[in-house]
């Protein structure tokens, strides 16, 4: 928790103060010389990721674009909080950001307790990017297809184990919302980060799991991993063969989205040079994401927050529904 004056001041400020004008003044004065040394964008998983991979990824554009190094710092564990806490605490002067995902709307529900507001303590600056999960399996299992899994689980309940990013991570959460609709029981074993999942059912420690969509895909096309389904309403152009779960079980959707928050406080003229500037990178970069299925997405900082707490309320419904009790 916060616990300086100077702390709790930004906070109050964050939450709709109006700005006397020498402050304002003050921050478009900071903005004006912004960036003057790199910039760190926090990443809460470990490497590897799809967080990791598009924070490198619009990194490397936004260092070209704003003359500055813009590095990717890995901060994995406790279901995103660790890194999201750093956060929350580093300085609001636009040095630090963080990499935000569906964990990030997930949390508020999932958890009795955070050591920071997800509203107040942070500013929204972009949504990059949206991608359906995929249901991926170990080439050994048996399964080749949706009904075939929940076949395989019904014969052994409590057997057949799914692994995730994460406690609270989309790719978990949406293997619950299976298992649920399923009406079968299976074991989730959770991991620090997409990519140390993937590694998991790649080593056959687990049989199936949403994987991201960066992450699984190298696997895919390498063969160490088989895409039963896909998570989107519809089929994805990148696999256009592969059924989407919702074929099986209708109205089923699991799409994992990316976006750029900042500590609350951050002078509005920087977050709008960030927002500027990511935006025009998206342009260029949206051949390269959409090869390996993300689907940039961009806009204004408002458009961030409706859809940042939209998901808030969308998965504490969901969480409400399978009845995944706060841990």
């Amino acid at each position: 928790m916060h616990s300086s004056i100077g702390s709790r001041a930004v906070r109050f400020l964050a939450a709709g103060t109006i700005l006397p004008a020498a402050c304002l003044a003050a921050g478009m004065a900071a903005a004006q010389g912004y960036p003057a040394k790199p910039i760190r964008i926090i990443v809460p998983f470990a490497a590897g990721g799809p967080n990791d991979i598009l924070a490198r990824v619009v990194g490397k554009n936004l260092s070209e674009n704003l003359g500055q190094q813009v590095i990717a710092d890995n901060r994995p564990g406790g279901g995103t909080v660790i890194g999201t806490e750093i956060a929350a605490r580093a300085p609001a002067d636009g040095y630090t950001l963080l990499m935000a995902s569906t964990s990030h709307t997930v949390n508020p529900t999932l958890r009795r307790s955070l050591p920071f507001d997800t509203l107040k303590d942070f500013a929204h600056v972009i949504l990059i990017a949206k991608a359906p999960n995929l249901l991926v399996i170990h080439p050994s299992l048996p399964a080749q297809s949706v009904k075939g899994l929940i076949a395989l689980a019904r014969t052994k309940p409590g057997e057949v184990a799914f692994g995730s990013g994460g406690t609270g991570t989309s790719t978990h959460l949406t293997g619950e919302l299976l298992a649920s609709a399923a009406k079968v029981k299976m074991i989730h074993v959770a991991y620090k980060g997409g990519a140390p999942a993937v590694t998991a059912l790649i080593s056959g420690e687990v049989s199936w799991m949403f994987g991201t969509f960066l992450a699984s895909i190298p696997h895919i096309r390498s063969g160490r991993l088989r895409v039963i389904a896909t998570g989107g309403l519809k089929r994805s152009a990148v696999l256009p063969e592969s059924p989407t779960v919702a074929e099986t079980l209708a109205g089923f959707e699991s799409v994992g989205w990316y976006g750029v928050l900042a500590p609350a406080g951050t002078p509005r003229a920087v977050i709008a040079r960030l927002n500027a500037e990511i935006n025009r990178g998206l342009k260029e970069l949206h051949p390269v994401l959409l090869k390996d299925g993300a689907e940039t997405v961009g806009g204004t900082p408002e458009d961030f927050a409706t859809h940042f707490r939209d998901e808030m309320a969308k998965w504490a419904a969901l969480l409400k529904e399978i009845g995944l009790k706060p841990m």
